[in-house]
């Protein structure tokens, strides 16, 4: 599924979802940015939450700048992010300033 902008401008595309086994929430999605025919692209877990379906155009808009992302956790190629972790996710949702899914009714972010 593409990833737009909020001006509309295609920036990468959703590769896969990671689902919390103990809640069965969406952890996080996968997004893969950059490179060509899919060589050289770098992949980030960004919190489920900040993704906005849109049906025009056909796909998730997402409010990052690309300051944001060259500074935010990224997938190193060969770590395995199949196995998520409270601490993995935390990492993630504190530098995009989100709430952790995995606490309800809290007044944590």
């Amino acid at each position: 599924m593409p990833v737009f902008d909020l001006r509309g401008k295609r920036i990468g595309k959703v590769e896969r979802l990671m689902i919390d086994k103990l809640t069965g929430q969406i952890a996080y999605a996968i997004l893969s940015f950059g490179g060509f025919l899919g060589i050289g692209e770098d992949q980030y877990p960004i919190p489920w939450s900040m993704l906005t379906y849109n049906e025009k155009p056909d796909g998730f808009q997402v409010d990052i700048t690309e300051e944001e992302l060259k500074n935010a956790p990224k997938i190193v190629p060969g770590e395995n992010w199949e196995q998520t972790t409270r601490t993995r996710n935390q990492d993630v949702y504190d530098y995009w300033e989100v709430r952790y899914y995995w606490i309800v009714g809290s007044d944590i972010p």
